[in-house]
């Protein structure tokens, strides 16, 4: 009988498993697909020498993760590659910003855009070489983190503390008015969408400005040959420490007696774990489904209810006979590329949240090949592209020959397609006429790859400041524990949320080996219902 078992073989079910075996437990990792990695994964549908990452391709927060680099994963095969600039924005008079890891070229593209904007970008950058480790650190450990928020408070001072919060919570547009009038906030802008902030939302200047952050000081890295090698790494460093992972198996119950997580029922019979049951599965698929709402709280249910999930994703992948002809060439430099302009943010963010299909999507664009020369032939570049929508749609403002209904079969997807290779194309005229092959996924197609990418939510749960910290998953349910004792909540579901950071897998593992603090925390969560 394992120690423990983990439901999931994503990049969380993995950290949690590694760090559990190096404290001397025996693990159990139980995959339902018949590949481990989740949204950490390649493939190879672009055809004979082209790489394409499925979901998740960029990786500054794992590049930053003190919990990812203390499992020094490079003894394990994995090599992290950059783009020789890191973040492209395009900007509608053919030029662009450029953010590359070099503070003193990102400044000065940004003076030559706007006089300036150079010294409020080195403030930023100054503000982050204060306190962005202790930040980092704050948001990564499991709510309350006391010691980093000592460490700020020790650093700032209670007024600079107050200050700092202000800033944290201000919306990006206002972030632009009070320090980057000109197009360097953009790049904030573009980042905090990537956590579905739009440019009015509260603390969406606090996401925008970390990943911005990281994007200056370590870059957004990607590893050479594909995401699968972070995966493979993770998975050959478990299996070194005598763990196991066991492919092609589904999970269909937690076994529950007297209030604690035995073991978990699959189609080839049951697995008992003498320590815990971790669970890498976002939330709303853990209560109800995998434990019954007979064994939870009922205001859990409730809570379940008000889950509030991410937006969609639809993302297209192309395999290029030559690099994107952009208009702007600096952008040809760029890991990663935004297209859309602070007003089209916000309009765009207005269709998602009414329902609507943006009639001018923000697209996020990676030139894989720019990032890793591996991922494709000499002379040719390996793209992909990706866009929200609506989880539910009720229009179609942007609707031409083919409505988008939300059905997303062939003929939605191809339309979406279309509409993203339009948009390139505005800012790269004679795009598709570099196109090989594509490949679309759409809401349904990254729901069947990964489960937790219910309806093509891609974050476990909106990025939304009433979904963070004290409010994730729920009010009241916001640690690793679980009102299960020995069940713990290890997927992006929990706090911190998405990213592939591996925290809310070292958080779950993190509960389970400290068994004298579970009772406890399990009778709180019980008496709530």
């Amino acid at each position: 009988m394992p120690d423990a078992v983990v439901i999931g073989a994503g990049h969380n079910g993995l950290v949690a498993a590694n760090l559990l075996a190096d404290a001397g437990w025996s693990v159990v990792v139980l995959e339902e697909q018949d590949h481990p990695g989740g949204a950490v994964t390649s493939a190879d549908y672009l055809g004979e020498g082209f790489t394409a990452d499925v979901c998740s391709a960029f990786y500054p927060l794992t590049a930053a993760s003190p919990l990812i680099r203390s499992l020094q994963l490079e003894r394990f095969g994995l090599r992290w590659r950059h783009a020789p600039a890191v973040l492209g924005h395009a900007l509608p008079d053919g030029r662009c910003v450029l953010l590359t890891r070099d503070l003193d070229e990102t400044a000065d593209g940004l003076d030559a855009l706007h006089p300036g904007d150079g010294d409020a970008w080195r403030r930023l950058v100054g503000l982050w070489d204060r306190v962005g480790d202790d930040v980092v650190d704050a948001l990564l450990r499991p709510f309350p983190p006391v010691r980093p928020a000592t460490r700020l408070l020790r650093e700032l001072g209670p007024q600079g503390m107050l200050h700092f919060a202000r800033f944290g919570l201000l919306p990006v547009r206002r972030l632009c008015e009070e320090e980057l009038p000109g197009p360097g906030g953009l790049l904030v802008a573009g980042c905090a969408l990537h956590a579905d902030l739009a440019p009015e939302s509260t603390a969406g200047t606090l996401f925008g400005w970390l990943l911005t952050m990281l994007a200056q000081r370590v870059g957004f890295p990607v590893p050479e040959g594909g995401a699968q090698q972070l995966t493979d790494a993770l998975v050959a460093r478990l299996r070194a420490a005598g763990g196991t992972v066991t492919c092609s198996t589904p999970v269909r119950e937690v076994l529950v007696r007297n209030g604690r997580a035995v073991g978990v029922r699959t189609d080839e019979g049951e697995v008992d774990a003498a320590k815990a049951v971790l669970a890498d599965v976002v939330a709303p698929q853990l209560y109800g489904e995998l434990v019954p709402w007979t064994e939870l709280p009922e205001e859990l249910h409730d809570d379940m209810r008000r889950f509030h999930w991410d937006y969609a994703t639809v993302k297209v992948d192309w395999a290029l006979d030559r690099p994107v002809p952009w208009t702007a060439s600096d952008l040809s430099r760029a890991g990663t590329v935004h297209l859309g302009d602070l007003d089209e943010m916000t309009r765009y963010a207005a269709d998602l949240a009414t329902g609507r299909v943006p009639a001018v999507p923000f697209v996020l664009v990676g030139q894989m090949t720019t990032a890793d020369p591996t991922r494709s032939p000499a002379g040719t570049e390996a793209l992909w592209a990706y866009t929200h929508v609506p989880r539910e749609v009720r229009g179609d403002p942007g609707a031409r020959d083919v409505t988008i209904t939300g059905a997303w079969d062939a003929r939605e997807l191809d339309e979406m397609a279309d509409r993203l290779e339009q948009r390139i194309e505005t800012f790269a005229p004679g795009f598709r006429a570099t196109i090989r092959r594509r490949h679309v996924l759409g809401p349904p197609q990254l729901a069947a790859h990964d489960r937790n990418l219910v309806g093509g939510a891609i974050n476990g749960g909106t990025t939304q400041l009433h979904q963070q910290l004290v409010f994730r998953p729920t009010p009241g349910f916001m640690t690793a524990a679980t009102p299960i004792d020995s069940l713990f909540l290890a997927s992006s579901s929990a706090h911190p949320g998405g990213g592939v950071h591996g925290a809310c897998g070292a958080n779950a593992a993190h509960a389970a080996l400290r068994p004298l603090r579970r009772g406890p925390v399990r009778n709180l969560l019980r008496r709530r219902g």
